[in-house]
């Protein structure tokens, strides 16, 4: 039968757990804990891992620090060293060098300053003066242009993603894309100089008395309301009749520039090309924003402010078109003689006659080879005497001010009549791209001079009131040199583009700059795309189109 044998229970009067040990664990070490002691991890045999004071007594026991479980070798421990921290000493060749260094560089700067001092020594009592002010003045520039410097990287925002000058629609096929580093190792040298055609418009003469404009003789920029004319090719009616001839490249100047430059650029912009039998047509979009003049667009940080804004990209472009305009006219001789062409201003209508700005045309034809007849309007502003009194055409442009110190500029009130150098170079690195289409504008018109003037804000928050604080004029030729302008690349930038759209087939197309990439793409777009634009034009003048190439053929 089954039975059940009870366990022996030791009873303990004077605490809790056994009264005695077994026999199995006799001579096994023991380390007593109360209940409210946490037991440690099994590796953690001193405790001498904590090396916070926070934990250190964490594991230990109320009856002692756990001496019966120590495990520390002192001799085995004091002689063994897991890493060598010893000191690796240096080369010969290295020892002392910073104290070289420095005492080179103290050395440097005594020799500098017994060097002025010398010079000093050895100047008058007026010219010691002067170079201490000169010397203060230094530093104290150096000084506003270090702190300006850090102010400049403090406010710098994050660059933001550019929109395109017209929405891509899903069904235009890119049929080209060229990268700018291609383009700038193109050359087209040895082009011949080109023919005048046509010759029409009248001009007045430039006013001499504001080349005597300074910032302490600074006049008010007056509102001139005349009209400019900004006719795009195949609405041009001389072009229309020089169609009949051998030409097959027809376009203006804008465009021609605007192609030309266009490894400079980096806001978007975009030009319609028809291809109509063996003739290329460059136009641009009625609604576009192609003959606004950018600002500071190839400035180390460009205008990023919001559209409400009046320093935003697309309002400082309506400032400075209004400033171009209105500058151009305001330093004629108006109401006096004028110089006129062959033929009068084909785009005046009568009610028009006498609100029309200055403005003589040249149509041009240049020979690119491979039987490519370029055709292309070109603009003069107006008409000087030079210094032995021959006739000069000029054009004449304006630079604007809109705030130096987001700019990354300096102000021109202090700096224009004593550092126009410095002015200068700031404008070409801030605006390359506006400047070299200018130049070869002038170029391609054949203009004797570039009259440039510095246009300022009255008050840097209005951009309704300006004023003017100098002028100044180059040659073309040399300007373009003075700004890195190398025509043979601008030329082979534009035969390539003329020869890439030649090899397409007849259609319609658009030449458009990504915005936020260096590259230029051709898309492939349907003929009634932008139709809406040209209402004026219509199918009437695609008709005329076709009877001048039925006539150019037969």
């Amino acid at each position: 039968m089954a039975h059940f044998n009870p366990p022996k229970i030791q009873e303990n009067p004077n605490g809790w757990g056994p009264c005695s040990i077994p026999e199995q664990f006799k001579d096994m070490p023991y380390q007593p804990f109360s209940k409210d002691v946490r037991l440690g991890k099994v590796s953690d045999w001193t405790g001498a891992t904590y090396q916070d004071k926070r934990y250190l007594g964490k594991y230990y026991s109320a009856y002692g620090g756990g001496q019966q479980y120590a495990y520390y070798h002192d001799e085995d421990e004091s002689s063994f060293h897991l890493v060598d921290t010893a000191k690796i000493p240096k080369p010969l060749y290295q020892r002392g060098r910073r104290m070289f260094q420095q005492s080179k560089q103290r050395k440097e700067r005594e020799r500098k300053q017994a060097a002025t001092q010398a010079q000093l020594r050895s100047m008058s009592k007026t010219m010691k003066n002067r170079e201490r002010d000169r010397q203060r003045l230094l530093k104290k520039w150096q000084k506003q242009f270090g702190k300006q410097q850090m102010e400049n990287r403090h406010k710098a925002a994050p660059a933001k993603s550019r929109d395109s000058s017209v929405q891509v629609e899903k069904e235009w096929d890119v049929v080209e894309e060229m990268d700018f580093p291609r383009l700038t190792k193109l050359s087209l040298p040895n082009i011949d100089p080109p023919v005048d055609l046509v010759t029409c418009g009248a001009m007045e003469f430039y006013e001499k008395s504001y080349d005597r404009v300074t910032t302490k003789s600074e006049k008010r920029l007056k509102r001139v309301n005349r009209i400019f004319h900004k006719v795009t090719t195949t609405d041009d009616p001389i072009i229309r009749q020089l169609v009949k001839g051998k030409a097959n490249v027809f376009a203006t100047d804008a465009i021609l520039a605007t192609l030309m430059c266009c490894t400079r650029s980096v806001y978007s912009w975009d030009i319609l090309v028809q291809r109509v039998g063996n003739k290329l047509f460059f136009d641009k979009r009625d609604t576009s924003e192609f003959n606004l003049l950018t600002v500071s667009e190839t400035a180390t940080e460009p205008p990023q402010d919001e559209a409400v804004s009046f320093n935003s990209p697309h309002n400082l472009a309506l400032e400075a078109t209004f400033i171009n305009h209105n500058f151009s006219q305001q330093v004629l001789r108006q109401g006096e003689e004028t110089y006129d062409f062959e033929k009068p201003n084909p785009f005046i209508q009568n009610e028009e006659a006498s609100t029309v700005a200055s403005v003589g045309y040249r149509y041009r034809k240049w020979k690119l080879g491979n039987d490519i007849e370029l055709v292309a309007r070109c603009e003069h502003d107006a008409v000087m005497h030079g210094p032995n009194g021959e006739l000069q055409f000029i054009n004449i442009k304006a630079l604007n001010e809109w705030d130096s110190r987001s700019s990354g500029g300096v102000e021109w009130r202090s700096r224009l009549d004593n550092q126009r150098g410095a002015v200068l170079a700031t404008e070409l690195k801030n605006n390359s791209c506006k400047m070299a289409k200018w130049t070869v504008g002038a170029l391609l018109a054949g203009s004797d001079q570039i009259k440039l003037g510095y246009v300022s804000r009255v008050h840097v928050k209005d951009s309704s009131k300006h004023v003017i604080l100098g002028t100044q004029q180059f040659k073309p030729i040399e300007f373009a040199s003075q700004m890195n302008l190398n025509m043979e690349n601008a030329w082979g930038v534009l035969r390539c583009i003329i020869d890439t759209c030649l090899r397409l087939k007849e259609g319609k197309y658009l030449i458009m700059k990504d915005p936020n990439r260096p590259v230029i793409r051709i898309y492939d777009i349907p003929d009634n795309t932008f139709e809406s634009d040209d209402e004026e034009s219509g199918s009437d003048e695609d008709s005329e189109f076709d009877e001048d190439d039925e006539n150019a053929d037969n």
